[in-house]
């Protein structure tokens, strides 16, 4: 059983959707089929409201089991040995397939090329131990086996992965380098989006200017904890939104590749060997293209 304490007073279905980052219809679907837990009472409705504090016990979600087909997708293959591969993710990839996604994400492309991979996350995300928004570049590891995983996991969790991102946003930051310490949950006027509210999830972002245009700043970001949306979700908050983000900026998109936001540095300790890994790829051509417009202005 996994179990969590509701941070604020809410609905039972929308806890776990937040919880485990799913829907509110496949939440409704766990209370329905599976044992959920209220204070060790069983609960039998969706909309039953949990208080704040109280702890909710459940089996962990489980993706609907689908046939995950094998596609013959390019790969950029940054490292590659026995227990983990790191991959460059090109823009417009979803990472693992769901409802709506089941074909061209990168989980299609690694069961073709690797023979191996870890099924610790279930047969709909083999190998995935972190993810990136499908219109954000850049690395990601993966795991061949479960052992692997387990490690990488646990480094990611104990924050000791090292991860870095470029990101090019709105308007000009005056602080060399700043701190955005603020919680991050479901955005309560629109569900599919995320925001930082009172009650959400405690989300911590370091950043540091790179450049400074006339109207834009290029960015460096280190993250403390790693929810969804994280970047995004900050860099609106403090009123630098993400260049060409369609979701988060009220600015003009450019075109339609996405927001510029890059994942350029990794590192993390071998799974086997605990060897220090580091890794770095460059920008994408069509986060460049938009930089030297506002470089060149």
């Amino acid at each position: 059983m996994q179990e969590f304490f509701a941070e604020e007073e809410k609905r039972l279905d929308l806890l776990l959707a937040d919880f485990f980052h799913i829907s509110r219809a496949q939440a409704q679907k766990m209370i329905q089929t599976q044992e959920v837990f209220i204070d060790g009472t069983l609960a039998k409705k969706s909309g039953q409201l949990v208080k704040k504090g109280a702890k909710v016990q459940t089996k962990p979600y489980e993706e609907p089991v689908m046939d995950v087909k094998k596609e013959n997708i390019p790969l950029d293959i940054v490292y590659e040995d026995d227990e983990v591969v790191v991959i460059n993710k090109p823009k417009k990839m979803v990472v693992h397939p769901a409802p709506g996604n089941y074909e061209g994400t990168l989980v299609n492309a690694l069961l073709y090329h690797f023979q191996n991979l870890s099924d610790v996350n279930g047969s709909t995300r083999p190998g995935i131990v972190h993810r990136i928004d499908a219109d954000t570049t850049g690395l990601l590891m993966i795991a061949k086996n479960n052992k692997a995983h387990e490690f990488l996991a646990k480094e990611l969790e104990e924050k000791k992965t090292k991860r870095k991102y470029i990101a090019l946003v709105h308007g000009v930051i005056s602080p060399d380098t700043g701190t955005i310490d603020a919680p991050i949950g479901r955005d309560p006027k629109d569900r599919k989006k995320m925001a930082v509210v009172e009650n959400g999830k405690n989300a911590i972002t370091h950043f540091k200017v790179l450049e400074r245009y006339k109207r834009a700043t290029l960015i460096e970001l280190v993250l403390e904890t790693g929810r969804t949306h994280q970047i995004r979700v900050h860099m609106q908050y403090i009123g630098h939104p993400v260049v060409n983000d369609p979701v988060y900026s009220t600015h003009k998109v450019l075109d339609d590749s996405g927001q510029c936001l890059h994942a350029k540095e990794l590192g993390f300790h071998h799974p086997k060997t605990k060897e220090e890994m580091h890794f770095t790829c460059d920008l994408p051509e069509s986060f460049i293209k938009i930089l030297n417009l506002y470089k060149n202005e």
